[in-house]
């Protein structure tokens, strides 16, 4: 692991920060993750669900896939891994070192490790370090920021989840109003209910679909949470620092070298009649040099002091608590006898559980004897009911028997301020003859849905549009509360009863 080539800036960060480095390198290198994660996943999803389609398993297929996702991990890893120290690898160098790379590890990833919520976290350090230090390795590493790697599990899962809904969700949308509820409950039961084998397979894929697209980020941000901890634990900004100094210091040393050497001076020549020299005395100490003339050791004294109570040195806290005034003093064993001792614990203790294994005991009473106290404290607690409100109640339309001439009728009630009504007689009218012309019968209590399916046994396309729009218009004031103008009621009275020839003798 090469610190002097890496690709990103190395410092103390949060976890979220963490988390949203290793986000940002995936989506720099997306397509050197995605391709080879797609060339790996998909003809492996392909067989899978071959073989669960022809043993009529296919459920079994999904479930393979989401618990080989430790072998996947490895693809975004390998990329990251190599791509903040260096250059991001080659689809085909990506696909080529899978077969020797990193299955060590998985062996235990797919066992009893393949649960673990900080997977994402835990992975590099067996992949990346070899294993080195077991669980104590994974255990300094986990750290503090173990808790954020099981809640980027929990969110990860929980994007998954959403994706797959969502699509299911999204073939509603295509689907008429009219249809709607029909179509829910149809999707409900092709996927949920009784799925057929297409279904299944198309809910696997669709798992795939989304297990592909989050994924990556899940292992990104575990890898950048993991390039923290270590930048944390082993300093590693500050021995960049350290490395650029001494990068500048050493293209400064040669200069350096040859000025002092050329600022020397050089010693005179000894003359032959000079007397001989003294033997040299020791050189003074350099502490005057550094700090200048001690002439008050005294404040000399006073700074250093003052600088070993800095803070950053010696770091200090004030504590403060409460005392009691009158402390008791510590009760001496010898006062008490060793067996008063115990049988006060069994006392004190008998007491304690007791009261638990009581409460238990009244609590499964209660439980028991539930169906005789149970409708006494009903009728006890009832609450009053509240006062009635005054409704204005009408007999059902559908105890009404129809008019002859339908389209009369409910002009009559349009004309009375009943527009509601006038709409509900229509619609029933317009039932009935429909019934009658494909001489069929309608179950009671038959939805708007059902009716139009009937309704395309009438041979005539005219006959179809105008039971469409009486029943397209009497869904919007029975649902939305909108109802036509007086135009469009009388248009739509006069259309149906020339449809249906109401008023005409028989």
């Amino acid at each position: 692991m090469r610190l002097d080539q890496v690709q990103v800036e190395l410092r103390p960060r949060s976890p979220w920060e963490a988390m949203e480095l290793g986000i940002a390198l995936v989506r720099r290198h997306a397509r050197a993750i995605w391709l080879p994660w797609a060339a790996i996943t998909l003809p492996l999803f392909v067989v899978l669900n071959a073989l669960a389609w022809t043993l009529d398993l296919v459920p079994l297929a999904a479930l393979a896939m989401w618990w080989l996702k430790p072998v996947f991990d490895r693809v975004p890893l390998y990329v990251l891994s190599r791509a903040v120290f260096g250059q991001a690898p080659a689809v085909r160098e990506t696909l080529a070192a899978q077969r020797r790379w990193g299955w060590r590890p998985m062996a235990a990833y797919l066992t009893w490790r393949r649960l673990g919520p900080a997977r994402a976290l835990y992975l590099p350090v067996d992949l990346l370090e070899g294993g080195a230090g077991g669980g104590a390795r994974r255990q300094v590493i986990g750290g503090s920021a173990r808790g954020m790697a099981i809640l980027l599990t929990l969110a990860c899962a929980n994007f998954e989840a959403v994706l797959v809904f969502g699509m299911y969700a999204s073939v509603v949308l295509f689907v008429p109003v009219e249809f709607l509820s029909e179509s829910a409950r149809a999707l409900w039961t092709l996927a949920f209910e009784a799925p057929p084998r297409w279904a299944q397979l198309a809910g696997n894929a669709l798992v795939w679909v989304a297990s592909s697209a989050i994924e990556p980020f899940y292992v990104g941000a575990g890898f950048g949470m993991y390039l923290n901890r270590r930048t944390q634990i082993e300093g590693w900004d500050i021995e960049l620092a350290f490395r650029r100094l001494r990068t500048r210091i050493a293209g400064l040393s040669t200069a350096l070298l040859v000025g002092a050497m050329l600022c020397l001076p050089m010693p005179p020549a000894a003359a032959a009649d000079d007397p001989p020299r003294k033997a040299a005395t020791p050189a003074p100490s350099t502490l005057p040099r550094v700090f200048g003339d001690l002439e008050d050791a005294r404040a000399f004294k006073a700074a250093t002091e003052a600088a070993y109570r800095d803070p950053l040195l010696s770091p200090e806290r004030k504590v403060t608590r409460w005392v009691s005034r009158d402390p008791r003093k510590p009760r001496q064993d010898s006062e008490v006898p060793v067996w008063l001792q115990r049988v006060g614990d069994a006392i004190a203790a008998l007491g304690e559980y007791g009261l638990w294994f009581l409460f238990g005991g009244l609590a499964l009473l209660l439980a028991w004897t539930r169906k005789t106290w149970w409708p006494w404290m009903r009728d006890l607690t009832a609450a009053p009911a509240p006062a009635p409100t005054a409704l204005r109640l009408e007999p059902h339309a559908d105890a009404e028997p129809l008019p002859a001439d339908p389209a009369a009728a409910a002009r009559a009630l349009w004309s009375a301020g009943r527009r509601r009504r006038a709409l509900a007689l229509l619609y029933r009218a317009s039932v009935a003859a429909m019934a009658a012309r494909i001489d069929a019968v309608l179950v009671p209590g038959a939805t708007e849905a059902e009716c139009l399916r009937a309704a395309r046994g009438m041979a005539d396309a005219d006959d179809r549009d105008a039971f469409a729009q009486v029943v397209r218009v009497w869904q919007y004031a029975a649902y939305a509360e909108r109802l036509p103008d007086d135009a469009g009621f009388d248009a739509l009275a006069s259309r149906l009863a020339a449809r249906f020839a109401w008023g005409t003798p028989a």
